[in-house]
C-alpha cells in the first residue's frame, strides 16, 4: 500500500486515471447489485426453484431469443403491401 502511495506521489498524472477507474468500478458494481436484487429475470438460487418459468406472469410480455429464425411472408401483410403501392 505504501508503494502505491509513493508511486502516486511520483506520478501525479495517474491520480485522475485511478479516480475514473474507481468511479467506473463502483458504477458497474452498483448496477450489477441493482439488477440482481430488483429484476425478476435474474435467479441466484436454482436449487429451490428449478423451473423459474412457472412463476412468470402471462399478462407481462417476455423477451424471447430465437436463433436462426426463418421468416415466412404473411398473406394479409403482402395483400396490404400490394394495395398501398
Amino acid at each position: 500500500m505504501s508503494g502505491f502511495l509513493q508511486l502516486l506521489r511520483k506520478k501525479k498524472e495517474l491520480i485522475p486515471l485511478i479516480g475514473f477507474m474507481a468511479f467506473a468500478a463502483t458504477g458497474a458494481t452498483s448496477a450489477s447489485l441493482y439488477f440482481l436484487f430488483t429484476k425478476t429475470d435474474v435467479i441466484l438460487n436454482k436449487t429451490s426453484n428449478p423451473e423459474p418459468w412457472e412463476r412468470l406472469d402471462p399478462s407481462k410480455p417476455q423477451k424471447l431469443i430465437t436463433i436462426n429464425q426463418q421468416w415466412k411472408p404473411v398473406k394479409e401483410l403482402e395483400l396490404v403491401k400490394s394495395m398501398t403501392k
